[in-house]
């Protein structure tokens, strides 16, 4: 005889969290596409820290936001797909970490051939007010196609 073991409050809840965190991270990859720099600065905290290579990034939502204000004059335009989404939540499911696969094609103003990136990205999240919040996103590379980003920080392939 099989038996199946029923969903309890907390598989349920990680269940809800985990599609809010999802969302999340599609919301961000949207407005990256859509150049909606204020939307995506919304989605860290203020003290967050965001690393896209070992000399590129920014500490703090103000720093984060700065960064992206020439997104609209540097690319003609973005498509980024993200998959393989993994998230452990903290006991309390207030924190969670994640990672996810990313695939971001990139359009330049400038004459130049379209850039490719593959990698991922490992994220810390903390809920804010109820809402799932960046605090920590670094982007690691597998591979690059003419990408304007010339060092990377390495997946860590064994």
């Amino acid at each position: 005889m099989t038996t199946t073991q029923q969903p309890t409050d907390t598989s349920v809840a990680e269940l809800i969290e985990t599609q809010k965190v999802h969302r999340l991270l599609f919301d961000y990859a949207f407005h990256l596409d859509m150049n909606h720099p204020d939307e995506i600065a919304e989605l860290f905290t203020e003290d967050c820290y965001v690393a896209y290579g070992p000399d590129f990034g920014a500490e703090g939502r103000a720093a984060y936001r700065e960064t992206l204000s020439g997104i609209g004059s540097f690319f003609a335009a973005t498509s980024h797909h993200v998959s393989n989404i993994a998230v452990d939540f903290g006991a309390d499911l207030e924190t969670a970490t994640v990672r996810s696969v990313l695939y971001a094609w990139h359009k330049y103003t400038k004459d130049r051939p379209d850039g490719h990136f593959f990698g991922q990205y490992h994220d810390e999240l903390v809920k804010v007010d109820g809402a799932w919040r960046f605090a920590r996103r670094e982007l690691r590379a597998s591979g690059v196609v003419d990408f304007h980003v010339k060092k990377q920080i390495p997946i860590g392939r064994a």
